[in-house]
């Protein structure tokens, strides 16, 4: 299947080809670059399933020779799914499903788990022998060519296995099995019970999405500095891990006519639904009582401020995936297409930068309070972008002006 294989970590660049598929005209859609995980998005990477139609994904269930599991197969799948399916149900307004397929036995490796010397920055080498085997071993049991997603989810209690390694491995060099390229695999070492969305994380990347945490250059330190508790590619344990607009305009759940892009002149205003309501969430407006009509408007506007850089502007509070959130309101933060994965290409912008909130539950209690709340106004540090949330609508929706240039300036 295989005779030469080198596997690179899901933060390291991969060369891979670049479909020319078109995505977005609008003024405001940065440009893809060369960077790992570029978030331009003006074409799509052809080398990523794009997930705007059901995909199916096979789960792998990895037994050694130097342990016995004490769970089965089906309680493994069951810490994963349906949690999995349903964030990115929410998350995509229903644009989106995977399907989980598990294969209902234990399949043995040829090595003790230890051979592997399973880590979280694994050599190589290892990572190649613990892919080659698995796929030799499940080939006879896995038709490879039914599926678009392949999870490898090792025994967690064998001697060898090292939960803080899960992540996805992208081949520079694809494995082949059924007459299919593999190009990547989400490698599961999680405990059992895993952590919390943790495979909702990874799966992410197989869809071209970025890590947005900072990783400390010793491993000690806070990680998650640049965008918090607000996007599941910072962190699966966030308060309000929905997908940032962005990343929702990237994969096609966004329509065009959802992402307002602000160009300079006088001041704009504008209704933004809160990001997590998708059609028949329940948000209460001024009216007091539950509204049932958002769901298709404006989710998202951008400010260009150069040629790979913009900020977003979003509303984000407890609906959908944020039900959990601390503080509502408008969220504003910066996005680098030439910021590769792991680096910062998101930075949430913080609105209230002497304060903190909800320090016994957020991730990063300084950006939990982090959106303009109503009533409020703010000038973006270093830009001439102004934003103030003037109010809300009967059906629950925000009302937003957003100044830019000399007027905006003269503001602040």
């Amino acid at each position: 299947m295989c005779t030469t294989m080198s596997a690179l970590a899901a933060t390291s660049l991969v060369s891979v080809p670049s479909g020319p598929e078109p995505f977005s005209a609008e003024p405001c859609a940065l440009t893809r670059t060369d960077a790992h995980h570029s978030e331009g998005l003006d074409t799509w990477n052809a080398a990523y399933p794009r997930p705007t139609r059901r995909l199916d994904a096979v789960m792998v269930f990895l037994s050694f020779p130097d342990s016995r599991p004490l769970t089965s197969p089906d309680e493994l799948a069951a810490d994963h799914f349906p949690m999995t399916s349903r964030f990115f149900s929410r998350a995509s307004y229903g644009k989106f499903s995977l399907r989980a397929h598990p294969v209902k036995r234990w399949i043995r490796m040829p090595r003790p788990s230890t051979a592997y010397a399973i880590q979280r920055d694994w050599t190589v080498a290892h990572r190649a022998a613990y892919l080659r085997d698995a796929l030799a071993a499940s080939d006879p049991h896995v038709d490879y060519a039914r599926y678009d997603v392949v999870y490898f989810v090792a025994d967690p209690d064998a001697p060898g296995v090292d939960s803080d390694a899960t992540k996805v491995v992208n081949l520079d060099r694809p494995m082949r099995a059924d007459g299919t390229d593999i190009r990547r695999v989400v490698t599961v070492f999680e405990n059992h019970p895993p952590d919390r969305l943790v495979l909702a994380h990874e799966t992410g990347h197989v869809f071209d999405l970025p890590d947005l945490y900072h990783r400390p250059v010793d491993g000690k330190g806070d990680w998650d500095t640049h965008v918090g508790d607000w996007d599941l590619m910072g962190s699966q344990f966030a308060l309000a891990p929905d997908l940032f607009g962005w990343h929702k305009w990237k994969l096609g759940w966004l329509e065009p006519r959802q992402v307002r892009c602000v160009q300079e002149g006088g001041p704009v205003r504008l209704t933004l639904e809160p990001l997590g309501a998708g059609p028949g969430t329940p948000v209460t407006g001024t009216a007091g009582a539950p509204s049932f009509g958002l769901g298709r408007g404006t989710k998202l506007a951008v400010v260009r401020t150069g040629a790979d850089s913009a900020l977003a502007f979003e509303v984000r509070g407890p609906f959908g995936n944020d039900r959990a959130a601390c503080r509502p309101g408008v969220l504003v933060y910066r996005v680098h297409s030439g910021t590769r994965s792991g680096r910062g290409p998101i930075e949430v912008i913080d609105a209230h930068p002497h304060t903190e909130a909800c320090w016994e539950d957020s991730v990063y209690p300084p950006l939990a309070d982090a959106p303009v709340a109503l009533g409020e106004s703010f000038t973006v540090p270093g830009e001439s972008v102004r934003v103030e949330v003037e109010g809300r609508t009967p059906s629950g929706a925000w009302t937003v002006k957003i100044t830019t240039g000399e007027r905006a300036a003269r503001a602040y």
